[in-house]
């Protein structure tokens, strides 16, 4: 099988399967600019579950859980427009580098995703034709024409953590993810530290390296944009009312920062 630049996504999406790309405010005019990799669940009716149980594919291993609600929420709060995946991570991760082994995962935890077993090259690259370039190739057109019409960019991506894993707890309410960004990820830090009942984590539960993410550090590091991805504990934002609060909380902790960077001439 040759494909060309563009692929041929009718080798995985049919007439019934939604675009992987959903946005949200596009002429929203905030300098924040909103993203969500694992927003969605989705998997292409062609591959039918993937070999997983159903009920695992409700479960984090899927999809960021509650990160949908906040992050919608979010951007009507700031009107800035959000820019979301809606396959499942599990079909193929839109934050990590393609190529790389937990691009196409074959274990998720403990849970065997037997459709991606003895997947063929050719295989692999209709996923990414079909749902990984789409949504990075969207990501990449928004910030071009942003930057061209002479309007401030802040990539924040939008992400969501479980409270445990390998059975140990997770005590952070929310975390600040960065790598080469010193200007977005300290004032970040430190207004939410100001808020008395959370506990922060800086560069926790994860931290983003060019190894394991890749919206943050094609989009955001590679041109030279303010950015930082943000985490949220998934029991926190399960419903519509925790999503709500976090929405809420995140849009009055960016109006502050919003004026801040100005004030600096960072945007």
């Amino acid at each position: 099988m040759v494909l060309d630049s563009e692929g041929d996504t009718s080798l995985l999406l049919g007439t019934l399967d939604v675009p992987p790309v959903m946005e949200e405010n596009a002429t929203g005019r905030s300098p924040f600019l909103l993203t969500a990799d694992h927003y969605g669940r989705l998997i292409p009716r062609i591959l039918g579950d993937l070999g997983v149980p159903v009920g695992e594919l409700t479960r984090h291993i899927a999809w960021d859980i509650g990160i949908a609600g906040v992050a919608e929420a979010l951007s009507d709060h700031l009107d800035a427009h959000l820019i979301a995946q809606r396959y499942s991570r599990l079909v193929i991760d839109c934050n990590r580098p393609p190529g790389a082994p937990s691009s196409i995962p074959l274990i998720s935890e403990a849970t065997t995703i037997a459709g991606n077993e003895g997947l063929e090259r050719d295989a692999a690259e209709v996923r990414r034709q079909a749902i990984f370039n789409p949504y990075h190739r969207r990501i990449k057109e928004v910030i071009d024409r942003r930057l061209r019409e002479g309007m401030p960019t802040v990539l924040v991506s939008l992400h969501s953590f479980t409270p445990a894993y390998a059975g140990v707890a997770r005590p952070w309410h929310i975390g600040t993810l960065y790598h080469r960004d010193t200007r977005l990820p300290p004032l970040l830090l430190k207004l939410l530290r100001a808020e008395s009942d959370l506990v922060v984590g800086d560069n926790e539960p994860y931290a983003v390296s060019d190894e394991t993410d890749y919206t943050i550090p094609v989009h955001g590091e590679a041109r030279g944009l303010m950015n930082s991805g943000i985490e949220i504990r998934q029991d926190l934002i399960a419903d519509q009312a925790g999503q709500k609060q976090w929405a809420d909380r995140l849009a009055r902790i960016f109006a502050e920062i919003e004026p801040m960077l100005r004030a600096e001439r960072l945007i």
